[in-house]
């Protein structure tokens, strides 16, 4: 289920997954299939991981990225869970062919 909050979408980004639900800056941003697959993808992950754990391990990335990085944007665009979406993000069938754990390639 897709809502339009720019309240919870984090300054600097467009979409924000947290399971069950995407949340878009934007309602112009329903149309871009793009960020939908992008957020679709970290559901799944979530669902996979039974959402807590993929938050915790999400962050706990992103630190480790950050002190790797020296570098919020970089850690960010490093976390194994955002470069297999960003990787991914365009093949909209991606999904239907998605092996669980798959963004363990991406660590």
């Amino acid at each position: 289920m897709i809502f339009i909050s720019k309240y919870i979408v984090p300054k600097g980004y467009t979409g924000v997954a947290l399971f069950p639900f995407v949340f878009l800056k934007y309602i112009a941003l329903k149309n871009d299939e793009v960020l939908i697959n992008h957020e679709k993808i970290h559901l799944r992950q979530q669902l996979e991981l039974l959402v807590l754990p993929f938050y915790i391990l999400y962050f706990t990335e992103f630190l480790y990225r950050c002190l790797q990085y020296r570098s919020r944007s970089k850690a960010y665009r490093n976390i194994s869970f955002e470069r297999e979406a960003y990787t991914n993000e365009k093949d909209l069938n991606y999904l239907k062919s998605r092996s669980f754990y798959s963004f363990l390639k991406y660590y």
